[in-house]
């Protein structure tokens, strides 16, 4: 098990997105249980694979991870298939831009379809809390980060204050 660096904006492989994963093997898994520690000791809810630098569609997740508990899932391949209502995710955040949280329009309700971590199809229907951590994460995938969701206003602030502190540095 290995710690990963988590990508932080404006790396631009996060803006890129992600290819399938063919093949379910056991690298893939070493990938799954590595990226799960970068989840927990960041710590975090959720992390894409791009967010630590592969290009490959797969999320690991616990929206229970603040309560401690370990019993994280995984999606290869992760689709959003339908989606239902609106919710106000307040003061969302992610570990690829720190230091910002901003209130982010959701769905209310989702239904994923992707693979789990033996390749075997497997369907989420989600709401309230996981739902907006399985939208956050499958953005990631699709080469969007939360601030794309933002008002350009906000989102160009942020990026004028990290450009400001890139120059600094």
């Amino acid at each position: 098990m290995s710690i990963l660096e988590i990508l932080t904006f404006p790396n631009r492989i996060l803006l890129t997105p992600t290819r399938p994963i063919e093949n379910v093997d056991g690298e893939l898994q070493n990938r799954i249980t590595n990226m799960a520690e970068t989840m927990y000791a960041a710590p975090g809810v959720g992390l894409a694979a791009t967010q630590v630098g592969f290009d490959g569609s797969l999320i690991v997740f616990d929206s229970k991870a603040e309560e401690k508990r370990g019993d994280y899932q995984v999606l290869v391949n992760p689709k959003i298939v339908e989606s239902h209502g609106t919710i106000v995710s307040e003061d969302e955040g992610c570990l690829s831009v720190p230091d910002y949280r901003s209130n982010v329009r959701r769905a209310r309700s989702v239904l994923v379809e992707g693979l789990d971590r033996d390749g075997n199809p497997v369907n989420i229907e989600a709401e309230g809390f996981l739902a907006i951590v399985l939208q956050h994460e499958i953005d990631h995938l699709l080469g969007k980060l939360f601030i794309d969701r933002i008002s350009s206003l906000k989102r160009q602030l942020y990026k004028k204050r990290i450009m400001k502190q890139l120059k600094k540095s």
